[in-house]
């Protein structure tokens, strides 16, 4: 890969503060709010709230260090592990998971959450509840057979990637194989929730360019049935900001069952 091409964010990394800004901050006329923040928030809260996706034990592999879409999931998922490919990342997050200075402010977010919910006045708590369901933040390679190699985790319930699929696939075949690693995690009948930027070629974070494997929702579809997840849900949000820092035209929220 020369000078001029996107970086890998696997191998490359990233400034996780800077990408946390641009997609996922409070600032007023943030661009990206409805398409990164309350799309998948708005989906999960429905599947949550109506029964659909159940368990006790979740997993979530995702880019960054954004964690706005499990103040929802905390409700239910009473142990939750964290899977990250960057040591930056992982600091980010132990910021904010033990209430440091400098932490990264998630007030916006978890008001979104508590908006959905109508409890509007128990923001602390939902903060608190997230923070106690927090189990392990780990380090993952999808080099290794077991990418949280040495530690062997128990088979979760449920499993949320976000974002990350196509940011570490640089084309079909890598990213069929990190799907199969990633679902090697769920138990049997346990539920994948996939979101994805559809169509995307790139993404920034500071002054940094990345690549992003460009495919659109009929793939993700085909894909899952090749690894044996039988799709229960798919919502698909149109692209709804109009930004240079990444050329997805939609984003994909999906979840797969895995077979018994």
């Amino acid at each position: 890969m020369d000078s001029t091409s996107p970086k890998l964010y696997h191998q490359h990394g990233m400034d996780p503060r800077s990408h946390l800004d641009l997609y996922f901050s409070k600032k007023e006329g943030m661009l990206f709010a409805k398409d990164t923040l309350k799309f998948p928030m708005a989906c999960l809260h429905y599947l949550l709230s109506t029964g659909r996706i159940k368990g006790t034990f979740l997993i979530d592999i995702s880019l960054g260090s954004f964690i706005h879409h499990l103040f929802s999931a905390s409700n239910f998922f009473k142990k939750i592990v964290l899977l990250k490919f960057q040591e930056r990342c992982i600091m980010e997050l132990n910021r904010w998971l033990h209430d440091r200075t400098g932490a990264y402010d998630w007030s916006h977010t978890s008001s979104v959450a508590a908006e959905l919910e109508g409890t509007r006045d128990q923001l602390q708590e939902k903060e608190m509840r997230l923070r106690s369901s927090i189990m392990q933040i780990l380090k993952c390679d999808f080099e290794q057979e077991n990418i949280t190699s040495p530690v062997l985790l128990p088979l979760a319930d449920c499993i949320i990637s976000a974002l990350i699929l196509e940011k570490i696939s640089k084309n079909e075949d890598e990213y069929m194989k990190n799907l199969e690693k990633i679902i090697k995690l769920l138990k049997p009948g346990g539920q994948l929730i996939h979101t994805g930027s559809l169509d995307a070629t790139y993404w920034t974070a500071g002054t940094e360019r990345f690549h992003s494997f460009k495919y659109n929702e009929e793939f993700v579809k085909n894909a899952f049935g090749k690894v044996g997840l039988v799709i229960d849900y798919c919502a698909v949000q149109r692209r709804s900001n109009v930004s240079d820092l990444t050329d997805y035209k939609a984003v994909i929220f999906i979840v797969g069952r895995k077979g018994e």
